[in-house]
């Protein structure tokens, strides 16, 4: 098995994501197959956890502890999904087989995500039968604000102009370059609480390392091929800079960051001396703090991915057309 597909040997996201170096030609179906299919799905690929690691019985109780991870799993399931449907853009688009191979195992990985995050809603006891129009329901204005502009934006990019090289920088760095940090965040704060979540939580992260690192690649070895799509690849990321500008993303990860703080402070004794992140216990955290370390964390992959394929870190945004305008 590749040892950044196997369950107690792959990094972590953020350190995989800095450091790996993965390509479509080694990341095909075959590979798929056999190491996450059979290695890092093994005993998980229902549910996304183990068998044994329990959902404890305080998640099951409402309580602001669980309407945070209510609401993170549920916005994160509407996320993969909408991930899922942009994906069947890029299959048919893809340049080659490889290209091809890798994006049609990214499509059922985000696929699969979305399942395992719905799946765990109804763990926490909600009921199976009205899970997805509730989601509907609670997703409303989070669809409407947020994940509505990133699907335009990668539309007009991928289905309208047909651009693959930038379909593949919007996925990778507009869209899970800013939110991988998150979800790094995500299974960093479960894991004390809840073995089921966090084991989920794990093997998102692992599928989005192979995900963030083989579409730096795609786009290194197409600016090495075609130097004169720099300026085209540099105009899209702009775009991307202000879409999230001005998608009101804050507000939602901020409210559910402070339902997270409540409930964490009733369970303090339960996390102990749990360190977020080194040096720092988890609860003398605040929301604004777990937020701010978020997004330094984008910046420090964004910088890494940035170098890998060649490209200035921290490409700033421009005042002009908006993200749809793009020519």
């Amino acid at each position: 098995m590749a040892p950044e597909a196997d369950w107690d040997r792959a990094p972590g996201l953020l350190e995989g994501a800095k450091e790996l170096s993965l390509g479509p030609q080694e990341c095909n179906l075959a590979y798929w197959l056999a190491s996450v299919a059979q290695g890092t799905l093994r005993g998980r690929a229902v549910t996304g956890h183990r068998p044994e690691a329990v959902v404890p019985d305080f998640l099951k109780q409402d309580g602001p502890l669980r309407e945070a991870l209510v609401l993170e799993f549920g916005f994160r399931a509407l996320a993969e999904e909408a991930a899922t449907r942009l994906l069947g853009h890029y299959v048919p688009l893809a340049p080659g087989v490889a290209e091809m191979e890798f994006y049609a195992t990214q499509l059922i990985d985000e696929a699969r995500h979305a399942r395992v995050f719905r799946e765990h809603l109804v763990e926490l006891g909600h009921p199976a039968r009205t899970l997805l129009r509730d989601l509907e329901e609670w997703g409303a204005g989070y669809r409407r604000e947020v994940l509505e502009p990133v699907v335009d934006f990668t539309l007009d990019i991928v289905r309208d102009q047909g651009d693959f090289a930038g379909g593949v920088a919007v996925f990778a760095i507009v869209i899970e370059g800013v939110l991988a940090p998150a979800a790094e965040l995500s299974e960093r704060k479960w894991a004390p609480l809840s073995p089921a979540t966090g084991e989920i939580s794990r093997g998102a992260a692992i599928d989005e390392v192979r995900h963030l690192t083989v579409a730096a690649t795609i786009l290194r070895d197409h600016l090495a091929a075609h130097p004169g799509y720099r300026p085209r690849l540099l105009e899209i990321l702009q775009a991307g800079v202000r879409l999230w500008e001005e998608v009101p993303d804050r507000e939602y990860v901020m409210h559910r960051e402070e339902l997270f703080q409540e409930g964490m402070r009733a369970h303090a004794r339960l996390i102990g001396e749990y360190e977020l992140w080194p040096g720092v216990r988890m609860v003398d955290t605040t929301p604004a703090q777990r937020y701010a370390m978020a997004e330094r964390w984008t910046r420090e992959m964004s910088d890494s991915r940035m170098a890998y394929i060649g490209l200035p870190p921290q490409v700033p945004a421009t005042v002009g057309a908006p993200p749809g305008g793009l020519a």
